[in-house]
């Protein structure tokens, strides 16, 4: 590996250190051979997250987003090309050397188009459809570079961990009004029904953190097989902690919920990674 690749890996793990502090502990519960690797996954994950907050059109922020995709698809490799953004050299020397699926980190990119339009989320099924693309792929390309067996039964414990992280994200951010349009259109009362629009938007988010503990529950009870894949999991560790905040707000959609304290979170994190479940 040449140095430039060294560093723009220790730039991956930085972005993760400054904009999700939950996930990068997670990560230091990975082999120290595997870090790096995994650090560049969800570095990309975040650039590709954050892609609607950085613009100020929806076409803008498609073009950017489809540079991700051309670049995974090999159009952006030619010269200078993606290898001269650091996130993206990382993430497409870490799928070469673990064989991942670029179709499926294609996927990602597409379902962040939703972010940049105004259309609400059609059903829960859809709901939980983005939450698979955008919060599960990551935790299964890091079981898979943590040497995971993804056709065993129990890898579908990273495709439930990740929705319920998925949606617990969404759920946090719902004070937030131009977040409400992750409530699915079949979460909202039709024309006619005199439900005010707070009873509404508290029943959807109500609806939305029962699907999320679900999605949890079923995790965990698939996790004690794992093996040392488990910790690709641990990402969502600290889910519960959010989903018992929430429900203490009475699921209010107007009123901001704050965090559980840091060293909370790096207790769950810790005390998930010592277990043999989640």
């Amino acid at each position: 590996m040449t140095a430039a690749s060294q560093e723009h890996y220790a730039q991956c793990e930085e972005l993760l250190r400054a904009r999700d502090r939950d996930l990068w502990l997670a990560c230091l519960f990975a082999p120290p051979d595997t870090r790096q690797h995994i650090h560049a996954l969800y570095a990309f994950a975040h650039e590709a997250s954050d892609v609607s907050s950085k613009v100020t059109q929806p076409l803008l922020g498609e073009m950017r987003l489809q540079w991700w995709i051309d670049a995974l698809e090999g159009a952006a490799t030619q010269g200078e090309g993606a290898r001269a953004n650091p996130v993206a050299d990382a993430l497409i020397d870490t799928i070469e050397r673990f064989a991942l699926p670029r179709d499926e980190f294609v996927a990602l990119a597409e379902a962040h188009v939703f972010d940049l339009y105004d259309d609400r989320m059609p059903t829960w099924t859809a709901l939980q459809d983005y939450c698979r693309a955008t919060a599960s792929a990551p935790m299964r390309w890091a079981a898979r570079i943590l040497g995971a067996d993804l056709q065993a039964p129990s890898a579908r414990a990273f495709d439930e961990a990740g929705v319920a992280l998925g949606l617990t994200r969404i759920a946090r951010a719902i004070a937030d009004p131009d977040q409400r349009k992750f409530l699915p259109d079949e979460a909202l009362a039709r024309e006619g029904d005199p439900t005010s629009e707070r009873d509404q938007l508290r029943s959807g988010l109500k609806e939305m953190l029962r699907l999320a503990q679900s999605h949890y529950a079923e995790a965990r009870r698939l996790a004690v097989d794992l093996g040392a894949s488990r910790a690709a999991l641990l990402p969502a560790a600290a889910t519960p902690l959010y989903l018992e905040r929430l429900a203490r707000s009475d699921y209010d959609p107007y009123r901001p919920t704050g965090e559980p304290s840091p060293l909370r979170r790096q207790w769950r994190i810790w005390r998930a990674s010592r277990s043999v479940g989640l």
